[in-house]
């Protein structure tokens, strides 16, 4: 349920699970963890979903089997964050509870217009992954952070973008483009220099 399109050093993952909002199982979990493990010598890893929403978070099956509180959320993130490349969450819609750890993992978040996040993890009873957390409040500060992880509350795209949780809203049919036209640079640019760029900026 993971389609990964390799075209030279650009790799395109895509959930694949429409029909049940994109949720993740433990093996999609699994697998794009791999896929990230093994972009590390990649340039550009791009994280999208197919359909409307980018990802519902957890199945609720297997959260209640034990995947809500299970490592491989952590591996996945931590996978993203290692990369030396650029990574890009391609937002093609809404992005919900565990899914949003590999989103905030990522260099960047390109959204459609209409996407919302949000993150129930204290509703549902569990504690968000360890890395979530921190760099929810690098990007928009640990009082929004708190109004998303405590108070529970779906922030709208335009707020998303305002806060910058979002870096760019596009439409629906610029998404792929769009992101592709992002990473066009560092596709181009020596790859020692683009990931001391990306070094700095940490």
């Amino acid at each position: 349920m993971i389609n990964l399109e390799k075209n030279g050093d650009l790799w395109i993952a895509t959930i694949n699970r429409p029909d049940k909002a994109n949720s993740l199982t433990e093996a999609m979990l699994t697998e794009l963890a791999e896929i990230a493990e093994a972009a590390q010598a990649t340039r550009v890893l791009i994280l999208t979903g197919q359909g409307k929403i980018f990802s519902a978070g957890a199945d609720l099956d297997a959260a209640r089997a034990g995947l809500a509180t299970s490592p491989v959320w952590e591996r996945l993130s931590s996978a993203i964050s290692a990369l030396p490349g650029l990574t890009i969450a391609a937002l093609n819609g809404t992005v919900a509870g565990g899914a949003m750890g590999m989103v905030l993992a990522c260099d960047l978040r390109i959204a459609v217009t209409g996407a919302k996040a949000f993150y129930p993890v204290m509703k549902l009873g569990f504690l968000p992954q360890p890395s979530d957390p921190p760099r929810l409040a690098a990007l928009i500060g640990p009082s929004r952070a708190k109004l998303i992880l405590m108070a529970g509350q779906k922030v709208s795209t335009d707020e998303a973008l305002n806060w910058g949780l979002f870096d760019r809203v596009v439409h629906p049919d610029d998404l792929i483009q769009t992101v592709r036209d992002i990473a066009a640079d560092t596709l181009a640019a020596d790859p020692s220099i683009a990931r001391g760029i990306k070094r700095l900026c940490r």
